[in-house]
């Protein structure tokens, strides 16, 4: 994962907590929290403050009795989450996730949507369907192979060795291509040699073909490896003629396909018009194997999915009882008997929160913070303060009476000329700007500009406070 919430040692000093602490089922449900610095040894810091060694974390976790109960909190701490980025101003989703290492029964991701995104996320054009690229479901288009209209023949490809390259060398869709993936499946220290069959125009979902019981441990063969079992370098090898002995797994859309193009297990050479039955055996298993691509049906089939990328700033967790069992959290229930507790665990990155904004919103001239996080949320730009009295007079004035109402302003008494002090205030990304100088003051007036407004307007001096406070909603 992208977000240095969670490995599994996070979780063991609450465990210890909930061990040493829980005792009757009349304290749950419970819920520890914490807001505080962390460190981790990053082997590539990046990003700034993105994915730092150093970072402010908001941590929690809760413990109850049974798993309804850790849903109701799960769902209260999701809502909680999209409250905060709603409030904060940020465009963001909330996916489905996938456990990883940690386990457990369900995850969710909160994205914040940037091209700078580390992770890719699909999400419905039309619904609030949203997951993990490597968790989104690929639904299929439709469910019948048409029936087999070619022979099979092979023809050489001398240096077509992807299937992009062998579908232009004969001018074919590549739809129609057979992309077949080597694989060593490592179980009990026995390696064995199996395939995948995609779609040429698809990608592997590697966190997919874990989860299919029996391949859950496996790695890319070796082009030794490769040569040894099909006897034919990569680049080449298919799904026809292969040893009965090795298994062979395919992605749902491969299914579909009838006349397709593979490898022919022999150098400079493939095969068009290959149909299953017929051709070879039909794989072992028929999966969702796949990455889903922009223009995929949308797995509620609601609309169709696309694809962009995201921040991840928080993450949630029912973690169950698989971190208790291990660690001994028990508590005793009405009946007087020792039960394991179950666990949900909750994270946002706080310090990550402000480096996705910057990432989301900015222009040439800096951050665009949006206002319920701005280190300010007015600045005020006095010309001349060093050597008007006027104009001094005035700045203190109006920033007293911001204050006064709990208005977040900052005042530049640098004495600086009118440019420097714009493009700084511009730089770190305040929401407005008032400026005053001499010649506006003689007519009682103010200039008054958002950080996203082309330009400024006037106002009257004794209304601009009155103006601010309209347009923060006061």
């Amino acid at each position: 994962h992208s977000f240095p919430t969670r490995r599994s040692s996070d979780l063991f000093p609450s465990h210890d907590i909930a061990r040493k602490e829980i005792n009757s089922y009349k304290q749950l449900p419970i819920n520890f929290y914490q807001i505080q610095m962390k460190f981790r040894d990053e082997i590539r810091p990046r990003f700034g403050v993105m994915r730092a060694r150093e970072f402010l974390m908001k941590d929690a976790y809760s413990f109850h009795t049974s798993k309804t109960s850790l849903q109701e909190t799960y769902e209260t701490m999701y809502q909680a989450y999209t409250n905060i980025f709603n409030k904060i101003g940020l465009q963001f989703r909330a996916v489905k996730a996938d456990t990883g290492a940690i386990g457990g029964d369900g995850s969710h991701e909160f994205h914040v949507l940037a091209d700078s995104g580390e992770d890719a996320i699909a999400y419905s054009s039309v619904s609030d369907y949203a997951a993990n690229i490597e968790l989104a479901e690929a639904i299929l288009q439709n469910d019948k192979r048409p029936d087999a209209q070619e022979s099979m023949v092979k023809f050489d490809t001398p240096k077509q060795t992807t299937c992009e390259d062998v579908a232009n060398l004969i001018s074919a869709p590549i739809q129609k291509t057979v992309k077949t993936i080597a694989l060593i499946n490592q179980t009990n220290e026995v390696n064995e040699f199996f395939l995948v069959l995609l779609r040429g125009d698809h990608e592997l979902n590697e966190v997919k073909l874990s989860k299919v019981k029996g391949f859950e441990h496996f790695r890319f063969a070796t082009d030794e490896e490769v040569k040894a079992n099909l006897n034919c370098p990569p680049g080449f090898i298919g799904p026809v003629g292969v040893k009965s002995s090795i298994k062979i797994l395919a992605d749902k859309s491969v299914g579909m396909l009838s006349d397709f193009i593979c490898g022919a297990n022999e150098p400079k050479l493939h095969l068009k018009g290959v149909n299953f039955v017929r051709d070879l055996s039909e794989p072992i298993l028929f999966a969702d194997l796949r990455k889903v691509v922009e223009g995929d049906v949308s797995p509620d089939k609601q609309g169709i999915l696309r694809i962009c990328r995201g921040i991840e700033v928080g993450h949630i967790f029912q973690l169950g009882n698989k971190y208790s069992k291990a660690m001994k959290a028990e508590y005793l229930d009405e009946n007087g008997q020792s039960q394991i507790l179950e666990m949900g665990c909750y994270g946002i990155g706080v310090s990550r929160i402000v480096a996705a904004a910057i990432e989301q919103s900015h222009d040439d001239k800096g951050i665009i913070f949006p206002i319920n996080i701005a280190p300010f949320e007015v600045a005020i730009a006095p010309i001349g303060f060093d050597k008007s009295a006027e104009v001094k007079a005035s700045a203190h004035k109006i920033y007293d009476a911001l204050k006064e109402i709990g208005i977040d302003v900052l005042l530049d008494d640098r004495g600086e000329r009118p440019g420097i002090m714009f493009a700084e205030m511009e730089l770190i990304g305040i929401p407005y700007r008032i400026v005053i100088g001499d010649r506006n003051l003689k007519e009682g007036k103010v200039e008054l500009q958002g950080r996203l407004d082309k330009e400024s307007k006037l106002i009257d001096e004794n209304q601009v406070v009155t103006e601010i406070k309209s347009l923060l909603n006061l």
